[in-house]
Order: C-alpha cells, then structure tokens, then sequence
C-alpha cells in the first residue's frame, strides 16, 4: 500500500511539472513565435527595411505609449505603483551595469568594453519585457511594467551613455540633449500623463476606450515581428566569442543573480515575475543604434541584439518554469 501511494505521489509530481512547463510554453510561446514570423517574413521579402523603419517609428511614437497610457489608467494604483520595487529595479540595474563593466574588464579588450557592457546590462523591457508581462499577468503586468519602463528608461540611457563615451576617444555625449530625449521619449510622457490621470478618477468615453484598444493592439505583434525583421544570423559569423560572452551574461547570469536577490529582499509573485521578465529580457535593439551614434563597434552590438534575442526564447522559457514549479511567481 506504501509503495503504491509512493507511485502515486510519483506520477502525480509529474504531472503537475509537465502541466506547469506546457503552461509556461502557452504563456512565452506566443511572444517569440512572432519574432521569429518576422524574421521569416523578412527572408521571403514580405517585409523592408522601409517597413520595418516606419513601423517600428508607429510602435515607439503612438500605439505602445497608448498602450502604455491605457494600462495605467484601467490599473489600481494602491496595487500597481509599488515604490519599493520600482526602488530594487533601480538598485539591481545600478549593480548589474557595475558588475558587467568589472567582467568586462577581464573579458573584452578596452575598445570593446563599452559595446560589451551595454549589451550585456540594457534589456529590452519596452517591448519583450512588457509583451511577456501582459501574456503572464495581462492587465497587472501591462500596468505595472509600464510604470516600470519609466524608470528603466532613465536609468538605461544614463548608464549607456557613461559607458560608452568612456571607451570611444574623442567622443562626447550631450547631457542636455540626452535629458531633453529622456524627458520627450513618449513612453515616459505616457506614464507621466496617465499617472495624474488615473489618480483622478476621470473616466474617458467608452468609444474613445474602445479605439485606443484597437489602435493599442497593434503595438506587440508589430513591434516583435520587426525585431524579427532586424535579426541577422549571418552577421553572428564574427566577434562570436565576446558577443556570446555578453549573451551570457546578459540572459543567464544577471537575471539568476538579480532575481534570487529580488526573492531574499521579499518580493514573491506577480512582483518576482515581473522583475525577473524585465531582468531576462534580450538585448535592446537602441543599444546598437547608440553604438553606431557615438562609433563604435556596431557589429558586435548587433550580433549581441541577435543572440540575446534568439537565446531568449529558452532562457525565458526556462525561468518562468522554474519558478513556477517552486511557487514563488
């Protein structure tokens, strides 16, 4: 009888692993699998650079700040705006960045170092973290990621820039120009407006709520088949050995560290989730752009885009079953 119940427990434990790693594929499936329609539509020649350009300018302008905007005004703020996660993401990040500008120094040669730690820190929250979140936790993880992108926008743009500019001679960063882009970024503009806005209580026309839906729901599919569009595997022929070390350290080691930091602070789950979706996110396209802005090695900045973006599809997989098998997101 003791074996039987034993075999039981066994088969029971099983079950319940299978059915929560199929729960997972359901939830992060979705989300790379439009990445990598992108990546075939763009081999077929069904979509451009042009296309890509003009919609990935639509997303970041309009349809994911009205998404943004949308989220925070349906949210419960009591429950949403938590300062103290908002206050770890900051301190996690500011520790991240240091600790890969001290691999770094090991790890790539000092005309690389910046590219390499920039690839290797700067996630791309605004669209796979927040696409995750919504597909995990729907309205909560749409709100309180948007809230979230407030400060991950500030905090990614300063550090990149300091980075950067201290391994590129001869060149120099506008702080006035990059606050003033800070403070103009539309994302940030959302949040600022629909903070106020839900606070208030105002309740806007049900047909203006519907549009904004609809104009809204453009936003994830379109923005992740243009990562698609932009990835290069034929690119990832050169600088392998940094670019692989930085997608390491970018999809592996700093979400395992700063997620098991996150957890002995307290934070168990939506909370954990969501920081760990916004930790594990793959490299931002912007890095390569700020790469290429300030001369350094785009390649490599691009081929670190690419692998952390391919990588991601398992390592996100992987974290989300984890810790859901262990209950605490």
């Amino acid at each position: 009888t003791q074996s039987r119940s034993s075999a039981a427990s066994d088969v029971y434990k099983r079950q319940t692993i299978l059915g929560t790693f199929l729960h997972t594929l359901e939830t992060t499936l979705p989300v790379f699998a439009m990445v990598f329609i992108g990546l075939g539509l763009r081999r077929l020649g069904w979509i451009d650079t042009n296309f890509i350009n003009t919609a990935s300018a639509l997303v970041f302008r309009a349809t994911l700040p009205t998404l943004v905007f949308l989220s925070i005004v349906r949210a419960d703020l009591d429950t949403t705006l938590n300062p103290a996660l908002l206050g770890f993401f900051v301190a996690a990040t500011l520790a991240s960045f240091l600790l890969c500008w001290l691999w770094a120094i090991r790890a790539a040669p000092a005309m690389d170092r910046g590219v390499y730690v920039q690839g290797a820190f700067r996630g791309n929250c605004g669209i796979v973290g927040l696409a995750l979140a919504a597909s995990l936790y729907g309205d909560f993880g749409l709100s309180a990621g948007g809230l979230l992108l407030g400060v991950v926008i500030i905090s990614y743009n300063a550090l990149s820039v300091v980075v950067l500019t201290a391994y590129q001679p001869g060149q120099t960063a506008s702080w006035g120009r990059i606050l003033s882009d800070i403070g103009r970024n539309p994302l940030i503009l959302a949040v600022v407006i629909a903070v106020p806005f839900a606070w208030s209580g105002l309740q806007l026309p049900n047909w203006l709520m519907t549009s904004g839906d609809y104009f809204a729901s453009l936003t994830l599919p379109l923005a992740l088949m243009c990562i698609g569009g932009t990835l290069s595997l034929s690119a990832m022929r050169t600088d392998r050995k940094l670019a692989i070390s930085a997608s390491v350290m970018k999809m592996v080691t700093l979400p395992v560290l700063c997620t098991f930091a996150a957890w002995l602070a307290g934070f168990e789950g939506r909370e954990l989730g969501l920081m760990f979706l916004f930790f594990a996110s793959p490299t931002a396209a912007a890095s390569f752009v700020m790469v290429k802005a300030l001369g350094g090695n785009d390649r490599l900045a691009a081929n670190i885009v690419a692998l952390t973006t391919l990588m991601a599809s398992v390592t996100v997989t992987a974290g989300v079953f984890v810790l859901r098998t262990v209950g605490v997101a």
